[in-house]
């Protein structure tokens, strides 16, 4: 195969896996950007300094992919080797920070729903239907199907209810039922019929079962979704190093010879005047004759 065509193909296979490194990249970015400032999410809500620092790593992996990506680019369309080596450096460092990411996902697991745990807790004791944080377990007890944490029976530690002697009265948030008819201004419903007034609501058919292993099987869905991502991008990377390494080699020996340096032609011409004896020039020249025609003979 000529060299010309090997580095074209080893160009094209390396743009084209370049744009999938570019895609997944973009994509870890997205879900470290959805961690810190996803208001609808409990992982924003959730105070784990760990899930924190993990989804600061994603979106910074995310923005240096896309440097690298332009780096990579740049270096095999412009076949400068200098930067090809840059983009190989930079992919070992990726490698090396994703790593980090996932085994510090992966340790601090428990820690992380623990955190998840306080933070349903935090949102249950405070709960009074007019926060952010009051609409999201709303809606995950009414999609998910459940109620509190562990159950029911958790909402019996809400402030509100606490304060107003009602932790006697079968009052639950209205996401908790099947079935129900909010009151105005008020979160609240009752399946007892003497607490239909026009403060709280109605509820028909509460649900039994606590939300806790739901948002666990929820975490750890998302949990293998990042480490999948992260583990594809990984290598996707090994796979541009490969084509980085054999583009680099083609280009060196694609490289002109190297110019002469000043002065080096000159000398070479010198040296090789040099080296003429000058008994056999006198004897070349003086067999050269010309004959009557003005042509050179040698005698």
């Amino acid at each position: 195969m000529k060299l010309d065509v090997k580095i074209q193909m080893l160009n094209f296979f390396f743009e084209v896996f370049n744009f999938i490194f570019l895609v997944l990249g973009f994509s870890v970015c997205g879900i470290g950007l959805w961690i810190l400032f996803d208001g609808g999410s409990l992982l924003n809500v959730n105070t784990s300094d760990e899930l924190r620092v993990v989804g600061a790593g994603l979106m910074l992996i995310g923005l240096v992919v896309l440097a690298v990506s332009i780096v990579g680019i740049v270096g095999a369309m412009k076949e400068i080797r200098v930067l090809l080596l840059v983009y190989m450096g930079l992919l070992i460092a990726l490698v090396l920070g994703q790593l980090f990411v996932t085994l510090l996902l992966l340790i601090n697991r428990n820690t992380i729903e623990q955190s998840l745990d306080q933070t349903v807790n935090q949102i249950i004791l405070w709960y009074d239907g007019h926060n952010r944080t009051d609409t999201l377990m709303d809606r995950i007890q009414r999609y998910e199907s459940c109620c509190g944490r562990m159950g029911p029976s958790d909402w019996l530690q809400n402030s509100f209810l606490q304060s107003h002697n009602l932790t006697n009265q079968d009052l639950l948030p209205c996401s908790c039922f099947n079935s129900s008819r909010p009151a105005i201004n008020s979160p609240w419903c009752s399946e007892s019929q003497n607490l239909t007034g026009p403060v709280y609501g109605v509820g028909g058919g509460s649900y039994e079962q606590g939300c806790k292993q739901k948002l666990i099987d929820w975490l750890q869905e998302n949990m293998l979704t990042l480490i999948a991502m992260d583990t594809a991008l990984m290598l996707i990377q090994v796979v541009q190093f490969v084509f980085s390494v054999y583009l680099y080699r083609a280009l060196g020996s694609r490289t002109p010879p190297k110019d002469p340096e000043p002065g080096e032609d000159k000398y070479l011409q010198d040296q090789n005047y040099a080296d003429v004896d000058p008994d056999s020039a006198d004897l070349h020249y003086s067999s050269l004759r010309l004959d009557s025609s003005g042509r050179r003979t040698i005698s």
